[in-house]
């Protein structure tokens, strides 16, 4: 969103457990997309993940107890409207807005959650209504039970699909009222953890980037008939890692042809031009800092989050080839997502 003087806002989370401010706000450089610090507001303790509805900013709390909070942001800064209010579940570590209520992906519990709002954007106290996500995968240290770790809605605006790292699955749901039903479920490769996902602009594919195994998996995604169909398994990196290799955030360019991922422990940004159904060879750039957990594209720029090095670097995207070439960074200790209006 803009302030009052036309100046565009941006917002990102951290983890104030690992030295984070909680929710900053940044001014944008329109020419520059370049970021600068004009505040922060540490009201609720980790605010992970956020998402920006009109105005009103909405910030999971990913913590045991697990709950979301809601920020009036047409002023100078952030100013929480209410209390925050419980998800019924744990962990959430991604939310969206999608028919009048606030979705949150509960990792912890592996759940989803559904919180009606009022006309303010407030929530509905005690309000919150789960759908418990069952199964497990081969990773035992990772895969032991259920692990939501994103949901949001499909781009018809029919559909909730929620990705799920610890049953290697991604399930598309039904909210009708406020009430949420599964409604189909897609399994892919046993032990590839998918993490989040994103859909293509012409609304017929989705990519889903898998934490466990440096891929992502190209799928065909049917609105109609609300299911998602595996067509390839593509990687993120163009040679074997050395290490650690956890991707973590995805992004897809507006024109369609290039996705863009990250991925911590090798802490680079791979760019993949996509070709039909398939996508093409990684070319990967170090990502500005340390352990980036999530990318975000704005008017023509990338910009990550930082989580390890304490900071959102943002990049210019080159419009040929989709290779983003670093342009600056700003401080931000324990960053983990930005978003802006």
């Amino acid at each position: 969103m803009a302030d009052d003087g036309g100046r565009r806002r941006a917002y990102i989370g951290s983890f104030t457990a690992a030295g984070g401010r909680g929710v900053l706000t940044a001014a944008v450089d329109p020419d520059s997309g370049a970021l600068r610090l004009v505040g922060a507001v540490d009201a609720v303790p980790d605010p992970s993940y956020l998402a920006l509805s009109d105005t009103v900013l909405y910030a999971v709390s990913e913590t045991a107890d697990g709950a979301v909070a809601a920020f009036r942001v047409d002023g100078e800064g952030p100013v929480l409207i209410g209390a925050p209010v419980s998800v019924a579940g744990s962990e959430p570590t991604h939310l969206s807005v999608h028919a009048g209520h606030v979705l949150t992906a509960n990792y912890g519990s592996g759940s989803v959650s559904a919180l009606p709002l009022r006309g303010d954007g407030a929530f509905v106290d005690g309000a919150a209504v789960v759908l418990r996500h069952e199964g497990s995968g081969p990773v035992v240290d990772r895969q032991q039970s259920a692990h939501a770790h994103q949901v949001q809605p499909d781009p018809s605006g029919r559909w909730i699909v929620s990705v799920d790292l610890g049953t290697d699955s991604v399930r598309v749901c039904a909210l009708r009222g406020d009430a949420l039903s599964l409604h189909h479920e897609t399994v892919l490769r046993p032990g590839s953890g998918p993490r989040h996902l994103a859909f293509h602009p012409d609304g017929e594919r989705a990519y889903v980037l898998n934490e466990l195994a440096p891929t992502v998996t190209v799928c065909r995604w049917d609105a109609a008939a609300g299911t998602l169909e595996p067509a390839g398994e593509m990687p993120v990196l163009p040679d074997e890692p050395v290490g650690d290799a956890y991707p973590s955030g995805i992004a897809v360019s507006p024109d369609g042809r290039f996705v863009w991922t990250a991925t911590r422990g090798q802490d680079v940004l791979s760019v993949l031009p996509v070709e039909g159904e398939s996508l093409g060879r990684p070319d990967t750039v170090p990502c500005g800092g340390v352990w980036p957990r999530a990318i975000t594209l704005a008017a023509g720029y990338l910009y990550v989050a930082n989580e390890r090095s304490g900071d959102v670097s943002w990049f210019a995207v080159d419009p040929a080839s989709g290779v983003p070439r670093r342009r600056g960074s700003v401080e931000a200790p324990a960053a983990s997502c930005v978003v802006f209006g």
